[in-house]
């Protein structure tokens, strides 16, 4: 009776950012490359990877044409990590705290321990 049940609607704050280079780690995409298009809650759109087909309707007040379009597909975050552009392998994040009160939170490396973010 004294077991607590943790919530799954707890605010989920991910490491990666749009925009960062990333390498696929699983699926059918493995090992490619890419950087991140979009986020959306703990899914992700990587340039070039898991391209799917989609099927649209023509529409003529917007000027589009209809047929098949191929895209970006959502992957999972947990299948990517962050591309170490040094060792150019994937990589863990971790955080620093740097500035005169060390009060500026930024993401590195773990493995280096090298900046992600330039601007510091």
């Amino acid at each position: 009776m004294g077991l607590k049940i943790k919530s799954k609607n707890k605010a989920f704050k991910p490491k990666l950012r749009k925009g960062d280079r990333v390498v696929v780690l699983a699926g059918k995409d493995k090992g490619r490359q890419g950087s991140i298009l979009t986020m959306k809650g703990q899914r992700v759109q990587v340039s070039g990877v898991q391209m799917v087909k989609k099927h649209t309707k023509p529409n003529p007040n917007k000027n589009e044409q209809g047929g098949i379009v191929e895209q970006e597909g959502w992957i999972a975050i947990s299948n990517v990590a962050i591309l170490n552009s040094q060792t150019n392998k994937a990589d863990k994040i971790g955080f620093k705290m740097i500035g005169e009160d060390k009060n500026k939170k930024v993401r590195c490396y773990r493995s280096t321990g090298e900046l992600i973010d330039a601007k510091g």
